[in-house]
Protein backbone atom coordinates (compact mmCIF):
# COMPACT_ATOMS: atom_id res chain seq x y z
CA UNK A 1 0.00 0.00 0.00
CA UNK A 2 2.45 2.33 1.11
CA UNK A 3 4.39 1.75 -2.26
CA UNK A 4 1.20 2.08 -4.30
CA UNK A 5 0.45 5.83 -2.64
CA UNK A 6 4.61 6.47 -3.13
CA UNK A 7 4.09 5.95 -6.72
CA UNK A 8 0.93 7.77 -7.29
CA UNK A 9 2.73 10.71 -5.39
CA UNK A 10 5.59 10.70 -7.63
CA UNK A 11 3.01 10.58 -10.73
CA UNK A 12 1.40 13.48 -9.27
CA UNK A 13 4.78 15.38 -9.20
CA UNK A 14 5.74 14.81 -12.69
CA UNK A 15 2.48 15.44 -13.82
CA UNK A 16 2.19 19.12 -12.03
CA UNK A 17 5.70 19.70 -13.07
CA UNK A 18 4.68 18.88 -16.90
CA UNK A 19 1.92 21.32 -16.90
CA UNK A 20 3.87 24.09 -15.20
CA UNK A 21 6.46 23.81 -17.86
CA UNK A 22 3.92 23.32 -20.53
CA UNK A 23 2.49 26.81 -19.50
CA UNK A 24 2.12 29.81 -22.16
CA UNK A 25 5.17 32.35 -21.55
CA UNK A 26 3.65 36.04 -21.89
CA UNK A 27 6.22 38.19 -23.72
CA UNK A 28 5.43 41.46 -22.02
CA UNK A 29 7.18 45.05 -22.49
CA UNK A 30 5.72 48.40 -22.85
CA UNK A 31 5.67 50.72 -26.13
CA UNK A 32 9.06 51.58 -26.85
CA UNK A 33 11.73 51.90 -29.94
CA UNK A 34 11.55 48.22 -28.82
CA UNK A 35 8.29 46.94 -29.33
CA UNK A 36 4.94 49.15 -30.57
CA UNK A 37 1.37 48.46 -31.52
CA UNK A 38 1.23 48.27 -35.74
CA UNK A 39 -1.67 47.27 -37.55
CA UNK A 40 -3.39 45.51 -34.57
CA UNK A 41 -0.43 43.70 -33.98
CA UNK A 42 2.69 44.02 -31.58
CA UNK A 43 5.79 44.56 -33.29
CA UNK A 44 9.52 45.82 -33.16
CA UNK A 45 12.99 45.00 -32.57
CA UNK A 46 12.86 43.96 -29.23
CA UNK A 47 9.55 41.56 -30.20
CA UNK A 48 11.55 40.00 -33.29
CA UNK A 49 14.08 39.23 -31.08
CA UNK A 50 12.13 37.71 -28.39
CA UNK A 51 10.24 35.63 -30.72
CA UNK A 52 13.28 34.34 -32.50
CA UNK A 53 14.84 33.56 -29.52
CA UNK A 54 11.87 31.51 -28.04
CA UNK A 55 11.16 29.54 -31.47
CA UNK A 56 14.95 29.02 -31.60
CA UNK A 57 14.95 27.34 -28.26
CA UNK A 58 11.86 25.00 -29.18
CA UNK A 59 9.53 27.27 -26.71
CA UNK A 60 6.95 28.23 -29.36
CA UNK A 61 3.93 28.75 -27.17
CA UNK A 62 4.19 32.08 -26.05
CA UNK A 63 1.47 35.16 -26.29
CA UNK A 64 2.88 38.96 -26.67
CA UNK A 65 1.20 41.88 -24.64
CA UNK A 66 1.83 45.51 -24.14
CA UNK A 67 1.56 47.48 -20.74
CA UNK A 68 2.78 50.56 -19.34
CA UNK A 69 5.82 49.97 -17.78
CA UNK A 70 4.92 49.63 -13.91
CA UNK A 71 2.29 47.31 -14.25
CA UNK A 72 4.99 44.43 -16.60
CA UNK A 73 7.33 44.91 -13.63
CA UNK A 74 5.31 43.70 -11.03
CA UNK A 75 4.44 40.88 -13.85
CA UNK A 76 7.74 40.25 -13.90
CA UNK A 77 8.11 40.36 -10.44
CA UNK A 78 5.45 37.82 -9.32
CA UNK A 79 4.29 35.90 -12.15
CA UNK A 80 5.82 32.55 -13.53
CA UNK A 81 6.16 32.33 -17.19
CA UNK A 82 7.25 35.41 -17.81
CA UNK A 83 9.70 37.29 -20.24
CA UNK A 84 10.44 40.95 -20.00
CA UNK A 85 11.96 43.64 -21.63
CA UNK A 86 13.62 46.10 -22.05
CA UNK A 87 15.03 45.39 -19.01
CA UNK A 88 18.30 47.02 -17.32
CA UNK A 89 20.52 44.82 -15.47
CA UNK A 90 21.35 46.85 -12.41
CA UNK A 91 22.69 45.38 -9.11
CA UNK A 92 19.65 46.00 -7.49
CA UNK A 93 17.44 43.80 -10.03
CA UNK A 94 20.19 40.92 -10.22
CA UNK A 95 18.62 38.48 -8.02
CA UNK A 96 15.19 39.52 -9.25
CA UNK A 97 15.27 37.75 -12.23
CA UNK A 98 16.64 35.25 -14.19
CA UNK A 99 18.51 36.71 -17.50
CA UNK A 100 18.46 35.83 -20.66
CA UNK A 101 20.70 38.10 -22.35
CA UNK A 102 21.68 41.69 -23.38
CA UNK A 103 20.24 42.92 -26.43
CA UNK A 104 21.55 46.73 -26.38
CA UNK A 105 23.53 48.91 -24.30
CA UNK A 106 23.02 52.61 -24.29
CA UNK A 107 23.42 55.91 -22.53
CA UNK A 108 21.06 58.20 -21.43
CA UNK A 109 21.09 62.15 -21.36
CA UNK A 110 19.08 64.21 -19.54
CA UNK A 111 16.96 66.53 -22.32
CA UNK A 112 15.24 69.75 -22.02
CA UNK A 113 12.65 71.80 -24.14
CA UNK A 114 15.33 74.49 -26.52
CA UNK A 115 14.93 77.67 -25.19
CA UNK A 116 14.50 76.92 -21.74
CA UNK A 117 16.32 79.63 -19.88
CA UNK A 118 18.02 79.01 -16.50
CA UNK A 119 19.04 75.04 -16.78
CA UNK A 120 22.40 74.38 -16.34
CA UNK A 121 24.04 71.32 -15.38
CA UNK A 122 27.75 70.65 -15.16
CA UNK A 123 27.55 66.97 -13.34
CA UNK A 124 24.96 65.07 -12.36
CA UNK A 125 24.40 67.23 -8.62
CA UNK A 126 23.44 70.63 -10.22
CA UNK A 127 20.59 68.50 -11.89
CA UNK A 128 19.00 67.92 -8.26
CA UNK A 129 17.23 71.23 -8.34
CA UNK A 130 15.20 70.74 -11.24
CA UNK A 131 12.17 68.83 -11.84
CA UNK A 132 12.55 65.27 -13.53
CA UNK A 133 10.25 63.34 -15.15
CA UNK A 134 10.81 59.33 -15.05
CA UNK A 135 9.06 56.19 -15.42
CA UNK A 136 7.83 54.44 -12.54
CA UNK A 137 10.13 51.00 -11.38
CA UNK A 138 12.39 52.29 -14.19
CA UNK A 139 15.96 51.91 -13.91
CA UNK A 140 16.70 55.60 -14.52
CA UNK A 141 14.01 56.52 -11.42
CA UNK A 142 15.48 53.93 -9.19
CA UNK A 143 19.00 55.31 -10.20
CA UNK A 144 18.59 58.94 -9.18
CA UNK A 145 16.67 57.76 -6.17
CA UNK A 146 19.07 55.85 -5.03
CA UNK A 147 21.46 59.25 -5.89
CA UNK A 148 19.19 61.65 -3.57
CA UNK A 149 17.03 62.85 -6.26
CA UNK A 150 13.66 64.45 -4.70
CA UNK A 151 11.99 66.59 -7.60
CA UNK A 152 11.67 63.31 -9.19
CA UNK A 153 7.39 63.34 -10.93
CA UNK A 154 6.43 60.00 -11.75
CA UNK A 155 4.56 58.85 -15.18
CA UNK A 156 3.35 55.43 -15.99
CA UNK A 157 5.37 55.39 -19.29
CA UNK A 158 7.60 57.32 -21.70
CA UNK A 159 4.84 58.95 -23.77
CA UNK A 160 3.61 60.47 -20.12
CA UNK A 161 6.79 61.27 -19.13
CA UNK A 162 7.54 62.88 -22.91
CA UNK A 163 4.29 64.80 -22.50
CA UNK A 164 5.45 66.46 -19.22
CA UNK A 165 8.41 67.93 -20.51
CA UNK A 166 6.35 69.51 -23.46
CA UNK A 167 3.94 71.08 -21.43
CA UNK A 168 6.25 72.39 -18.71
CA UNK A 169 4.99 70.19 -15.99
CA UNK A 170 8.95 68.73 -15.34
CA UNK A 171 12.45 70.68 -16.81
CA UNK A 172 14.02 67.67 -17.29
CA UNK A 173 13.25 64.00 -18.74
CA UNK A 174 16.56 61.00 -19.16
CA UNK A 175 16.17 59.00 -21.76
CA UNK A 176 18.57 57.48 -24.51
CA UNK A 177 18.66 59.41 -27.87
CA UNK A 178 17.04 56.62 -29.90
CA UNK A 179 14.14 56.75 -27.45
CA UNK A 180 13.67 60.55 -27.53
CA UNK A 181 13.71 60.97 -31.29
CA UNK A 182 11.15 58.08 -31.29
CA UNK A 183 8.94 60.38 -28.53
CA UNK A 184 9.48 63.47 -30.91
CA UNK A 185 8.13 61.40 -33.80
CA UNK A 186 5.40 60.54 -31.88
CA UNK A 187 4.73 63.11 -30.54
CA UNK A 188 4.83 65.09 -34.00
CA UNK A 189 7.37 67.77 -32.81
CA UNK A 190 10.70 68.25 -34.06
CA UNK A 191 13.99 66.23 -32.27
CA UNK A 192 15.56 69.74 -32.58
CA UNK A 193 12.82 71.09 -30.16
CA UNK A 194 15.65 69.28 -27.11
CA UNK A 195 18.08 70.52 -25.51
CA UNK A 196 20.96 67.69 -24.46
CA UNK A 197 22.15 69.47 -21.39
CA UNK A 198 24.00 66.17 -19.42
CA UNK A 199 24.66 62.64 -20.31
CA UNK A 200 24.45 59.64 -17.89
CA UNK A 201 28.06 57.81 -18.85
CA UNK A 202 28.22 56.81 -15.59
CA UNK A 203 25.16 54.74 -15.69
CA UNK A 204 24.74 53.25 -19.49
CA UNK A 205 22.00 51.04 -19.61
CA UNK A 206 22.21 47.35 -20.24
CA UNK A 207 18.97 46.44 -21.95
CA UNK A 208 18.13 42.92 -21.59
CA UNK A 209 15.59 40.00 -22.28
CA UNK A 210 15.21 38.48 -18.37
CA UNK A 211 12.72 35.90 -17.56
CA UNK A 212 10.69 36.10 -13.93
CA UNK A 213 12.30 33.98 -11.06
CA UNK A 214 9.81 31.29 -10.64
CA UNK A 215 10.07 30.38 -14.09
CA UNK A 216 11.51 26.76 -14.63
CA UNK A 217 14.97 26.90 -14.85
CA UNK A 218 15.19 24.52 -17.85
CA UNK A 219 12.93 26.98 -19.76
CA UNK A 220 15.37 29.66 -18.90
CA UNK A 221 18.64 27.59 -20.51
CA UNK A 222 16.95 26.80 -23.71
CA UNK A 223 16.32 30.51 -23.81
CA UNK A 224 19.75 31.72 -22.42
CA UNK A 225 21.78 29.30 -25.23
CA UNK A 226 19.50 29.91 -27.95
CA UNK A 227 19.86 33.84 -27.14
CA UNK A 228 23.30 33.23 -27.48
CA UNK A 229 23.67 31.55 -30.68
CA UNK A 230 21.30 34.41 -31.75
CA UNK A 231 23.92 37.21 -30.95
CA UNK A 232 26.47 35.16 -31.94
CA UNK A 233 25.28 35.20 -35.29
CA UNK A 234 25.14 38.80 -35.60
CA UNK A 235 21.41 38.48 -35.76
CA UNK A 236 20.47 40.66 -32.28
CA UNK A 237 22.38 43.57 -33.75
CA UNK A 238 21.04 43.65 -37.06
CA UNK A 239 17.45 43.28 -35.72
CA UNK A 240 18.23 46.33 -33.43
CA UNK A 241 19.44 48.56 -35.99
CA UNK A 242 16.41 47.59 -38.29
CA UNK A 243 14.11 50.84 -38.68
CA UNK A 244 11.00 51.25 -37.32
Amino acid sequence: MHNRLSLCSCLLLALISLKSHAETIEVITEDSLYAYQRDDKVAGPGIRIAEQTLKDAGLTDYSLSLYPWARAYEKALHEPNVLIFPLDRTPAREALFKWVGEIHRVASRLYKLRGTDGITINNLEDAKQYSIGVVRNDAKQIYLQQRGFTRLVMSGNNHDNFQKLLNHQVQLVPMPENTARLMSQDAQVEFTSLEEVYTLDEQPHRVHLAFSLSTPDDVVAKAQHAFEQLKASGEVARMMNEQR
